[in-house]
C-alpha cells in the first residue's frame, strides 16, 4: 500500500517561492488501477516523481507497505518494487534492447521471454532486440521499449507518466490491452498519468490534480462526467474570449 501524508513541494524562483504540490494526502490500495489526470501544469508529474524519489518533498511523508521511504533514493525505492516510466525516456548509446530488458528483469532473458515483452507494447521483436537504444529510434519506439522494461522488471508498483505520448494508434490500443491484462491478473498496482479516455475508463479510481492539489477523486462513473463538464466549460470560455 502507498500512503502520501501531507505532501508539499516548492521551488525558489525569481519571484520568490513557487508551490508545485500543496498538502496532498492519499492512500493507494494494492493491486488498484489509478489514473491521475487534470490540467497541464497542475502538478501531476511532480507528484509521480515524488513517489519515485526523483524529487524530494519539502514537507510530508511517503510510506510504502508501512515503510517510510521519504528519504530513500530512487535505487532504494526500485529495490522495494517501485518502477517509473518517464514522459520522455532516456536513451542508452551502445546498449542493445535485449540487454536493457535483461538488466530490468535482473537476469538474462531467453529470446522468447524478451520477445514477449516487446510484443506486449506493440513492437516486432525481430526488428528491435538487437538494436541500440539510441538516437536511431523514434521517441515512440523508445517509449514503448521503456514500458517493456518496466513489464520485465515485474514491479509491484508501476508508475507511468503519459504512456500514450508519441505512440501510434495501433500500438496505443495494444498498450491499453496490456494495462488491462496486468490489472485483470492482479499483477501490480498501476498508477498512470493520462488524459486519454481509453486509459481513464480502465481505472478503479481517478485522481484529479489541479493547481498542486488533489481536488477530487472517485470512480470513473463519478469523476469522468465532471471532467467532460469542465472541458466543455473551458471551451465555452475560450469561444467567448475569441481564442477558440
Amino acid at each position: 500500500m502507498l500512503e502520501l501524508q501531507n505532501i508539499s513541494f516548492s521551488v525558489d524562483n525569481d519571484t520568490g517561492k513557487s508551490e508545485i504540490l500543496k498538502d496532498i494526502s492519499l492512500t493507494v490500495e494494492d493491486r488498484k488501477f489509478i489514473v491521475i489526470t487534470g490540467p497541464n501544469g497542475g502538478g501531476k508529474t511532480t507528484l509521480a516523481k515524488a513517489i519515485m524519489g526523483i524529487v524530494r518533498p519539502t514537507a510530508g511523508r511517503i510510506l510504502y507497505n508501512g515503510t517510510d521511504i521519504t528519504d530513500k533514493s530512487v535505487s532504494d525505492r526500485a529495490k522495494l518494487g517501485i518502477s517509473y516510466g518517464f514522459q520522455q525516456p532516456p536513451r542508452f548509446k551502445g546498449m542493445k534492447v535485449r540487454d536493457l530488458l535483461s538488466i530490468a528483469a535482473g537476469k538474462t532473458l531467453s529470446h522468447d521471454s524478451a520477445c514477449a515483452y516487446l510484443t506486449q507494447v506493440g513492437l516486432c521483436a525481430r526488428d528491435y532486440l538487437n538494436r541500440d537504444v539510441d538516437a536511431s529510434l523514434s521517441g515512440g519506439e523508445v517509449k514503448r521499449i521503456e514500458i517493456a522494461t518496466i513489464l520485465a522488471r515485474q514491479a509491484e508498483l508501476m508508475i507511468f507518466d503519459e504512456p500514450e505520448a508519441g505512440i501510434d494508434l495501433w500500438s496505443f490500443a495494444r498498450l491499453t490491452e496490456t494495462f488491462r491484462e496486468i490489472h485483470d491478473r492482479q499483477q501490480a498496482t498501476i498508477l498512470i498519468i493520462s488524459h486519454q479516455e481509453r486509459i481513464i475508463r480502465l481505472a478503479d479510481e481517478i485522481l484529479l490534480v489541479s493547481n498542486g492539489m488533489l481536488t477530487d477523486r472517485g470512480t470513473v462513473d463519478e469523476i469522468y462526467p465532471k471532467i467532460m463538464a469542465q472541458t466543455v466549460r473551458a471551451c465555452n470560455l475560450l469561444e467567448v474570449d475569441g481564442t477558440c
